[in-house]
């Protein structure tokens, strides 16, 4: 098929200065000067915009046409191994045990509840009905009041992350009067459970007041809780498992600072845990007379854990529980009414230690296989010795068990099933090591199938991320057995910028060290190669959101390691974007890549790596870049003005693609089977560049 020839976006004039330095940016009119108005209105975008999206994605469909039949076997074949009426573990909370389930040909879930035991099951709410006639639909936060008659829920029906908030009463099944939009779409009751808190966003989008809500009074009537003046800094809610105080979390990405609302005064003002202070994260848990604090401070960067007393928790008065190990990172403590269970991950593996509480007795729960994940699912319940805690690994489908941790049993409640079927000893799952440039061992973990030819003839599919300290489980997939069933070998690249070695390895990819991310993430694929079990141009990156701005910067850097790049929502308009302190996540942003409108220094480095500022003339491997027109996140001018620099630069023949999905922002296509197609497309696109899709008439 001869392909017609793509767009070529205008070239506009468009010049600032920064620091003395002149910045020519000729594709910047694809950035709609009105994007707070598109964000909730999307037919507000400017028409030539629209036009060029739109005519993008034409091209897009036109390019992969050749593989449509392929597309919906992939998808066909990734339903199949959903369960159609699949349901969470029922989780107890009082007289009633709490759940979600889907419907078959459902594609939203439904809240529903049960008399504690057993008994008849009751929907609480169904996403379905509530989608129904909108192209997209999102539930943000569902949580039910404390007396358990009513269910406050927050849905957004355009991606564009604006909430709005709903009660609903559990005795009519209808919904009160109230109604607040514009919200962040946290929601937290006090214990009246006529009283509930929300955060509202600004005018940038930004989540940065906490009001409080009366049930039957006008969203007008609400009052102002808490509001934070720094603009770099986001507003969280949350409880306590105690459900003695609400919580109040005040962050960036390296500060956090906590304020505590009484649950059991629905007047209360905010507390203070202890100040903010630069670089100082803190978490908070409560026990009786005494708050839990998981903390990086005096030196403690994988985080140890203490206490302080509620009448006063300062700082001053922390006294230390779990003191610091480097190398061993804390991500996760829970605490009920006789023990304190932690979540941990030292080398790249996670675990799970108990302690009780009566007098600091520690064990750890064991698993054997080499590569895995390790979730705790929390609680409604204090006073309980259960600990339900989710284990997968890359060839096991996802387990939820109920652990006693007094008798140190485990009881396992469900076990992922795969209706089409899925035989764990068919594959392989392995973890190995790639050299970095500066000699960190960067841990990658792998999934094919026994039968792959590990001769350097599979292509592979390089997964990675690293940004924000978020690090990537070695989970179950049921998505990515599609591409290992046809040949391809999956490797997950746990690389600097993650927390997956520790706070140390994020620090270490961040900033001024960001550079770390993209040849950690090199290093694993020329350890593909170097072990025999992929070939130099047969492998497919794919990572999303910062993630895409590793697939960006690896395409600038070593374009001939890859046969093609699949970047999702990709920040690769790094420099423009931290420039624009407007958009609503570049303040908070600042601590993470630098702060180039101050800094002469961080104004060269983010220059020095940002993928649209160093698109040059080379042969560039095949690339597909997605984006979302809602997207508050990664906004669509990022993939668009990228793929127009990019035209006019590739020197290769190959594909480069851009889809924007027009009703839908940063998480693509909401619903659980339309989400299966922009993961389709993705893997048919794999397949076609690597010439293991099949033949077409």
């Amino acid at each position: 098929m001869t392909l017609l020839p793509p767009p070529l976006a205008a070239e506009k004039s468009h010049v600032t200065s920064w620091h003395g330095v002149t910045l020519e940016d000729p594709f910047n009119w694809l950035r709609a000067g009105n994007w707070q108005e598109v964000m909730r209105d999307p037919s507000a975008l400017d028409p030539e915009i629209r036009a060029y999206l739109e005519a993008e994605n034409a091209y897009s469909d036109a390019a992969l046409a050749d593989t449509a039949q392929l597309q919906q076997t992939l998808f066909e074949e990734m339903k199949a191994r959903l369960k159609p009426d699949d349901r969470t573990v029922p989780s107890p909370d009082g007289p009633f045990e709490y759940f979600s389930s889907f419907t078959a040909g459902g594609q939203y879930p439904r809240l529903c509840r049960r008399p504690r035991g057993g008994g008849d099951e009751v929907i609480l709410l169904d996403g379905n009905a509530e989608a129904a006639g909108k192209i997209y639909w999102d539930l943000g936060a569902a949580t039910h009041s404390p007396d358990h008659t009513l269910v406050a829920y927050s849905t957004d029906d355009k991606g564009s992350e604006l909430y709005t908030v709903r009660i609903r009463d559990l005795a009519t099944g209808l919904n009160l009067p109230d109604e607040i939009p514009d919200t962040r779409g946290d929601i937290a009751w006090a214990n009246d459970s006529r009283t509930l808190y929300y955060i509202r966003v600004d005018a940038n989008h930004r989540p940065r007041a906490v009001w409080r809500h009366t049930i039957g009074t006008p969203a007008s009537a609400d009052e102002l809780v808490y509001e934070e003046a720094d603009e770099s800094f986001f507003l969280a809610l949350g409880r306590t498992r105690s459900r003695a105080f609400v919580l109040i979390n005040a962050h960036d990405h390296q500060t956090s600072e906590f304020h505590v609302l009484d649950a059991n005064n629905p007047k209360a003002v905010p507390r203070i845990i202890t100040p903010r202070t630069t670089g100082h994260e803190y978490d908070v848990e409560h026990h009786g007379d005494r708050f839990i604090i998981t903390t990086n401070s005096e030196g403690a960067e994988d985080f140890r854990v203490v206490e302080a007393p509620v009448a006063d928790p300062r700082f001053a008065n922390w006294k230390e529980l779990i003191p610091h190990r480097t190398g061993r990172l804390i991500i996760e403590v829970s605490v009920t009414q006789h023990h304190i269970a932690r979540l941990e991950r030292e080398d790249g593996l996670p675990r799970i230690v108990v302690r009780r509480i009566a007098d600091g007795a520690e064990h750890p729960i064991a698993f054997a296989e080499e590569a895995y994940s390790l979730g705790i699912a929390g609680g409604y319940e204090f006073n309980t010795t259960t600990l339900r805690f989710t284990y997968s690994s890359m060839t096991t489908p996802a387990e939820t068990y109920d652990y006693d941790m007094s008798t140190r049993t485990r009881l396992l409640q469900k076990r992922q099933e795969i209706p089409s079927g899925h035989n764990p000893d068919d594959y392989v799952t392995r973890r190995l090591f790639a050299l970095a440039t500066d000699g960190e061992r960067v841990p990658v973990s792998l999934l094919y199938r026994k039968s792959t030819p590990l001769d350097g003839s599979a292509p592979a599919f390089l997964y990675g991320y690293g940004a924000y300290g978020i690090s990537m489980p070695a989970s179950f997939s049921t998505g990515r057995l599609s591409l290992v069933d046809r040949g391809f070998i999956f490797a997950l690249a746990h690389v600097r910028g993650g927390k997956d070695k520790g706070y140390r390895w994020y620090r270490e990819g961040k900033a001024k060290k960001k550079v770390n991310t993209f040849t950690d993430f090199i290093a694993a694929g020329e350890m593909l190669v170097a072990e025999g079990l992929t070939s130099r141009g047969r492998i497919v990156a794919n990572g999303g959101s910062a993630g895409g701005m590793l697939m960006g910067a690896v395409a600038n850097i070593a374009p001939d390691l890859f046969l093609g790049i699949i970047a999702d929502v990709p920040f690769v308009d790094v420099l423009n974007t931290m420039l624009d302190k407007d958009l609503p996540l570049t303040p908070p942003e600042w601590p993470e890549w630098g702060n180039p409108i101050e800094s002469l220094e961080d104004f060269g480095t983010i220059r020095s790596y940002s993928p649209y500022e160093n698109v040059t003339a080379k042969a560039y491997p095949h690339i597909l870049a997605t984006g979302g027109l809602t997207d508050p996140r990664v906004t669509y001018w990022e993939p668009a003005k990228w793929v127009a620099k990019l035209r006019r630069m590739n020197t290769s023949d190959n594909l480069l693609l851009l889809k924007i999905n027009m009703g839908a922002g940063h998480g693509g296509a909401s619903g659980r089977f339309e989400r299966l197609k922009e993961t389709a497309r993705d893997f048919a696109f794999a397949l076609k560049i690597s010439g293991k899709a099949p033949p077409t008439a």
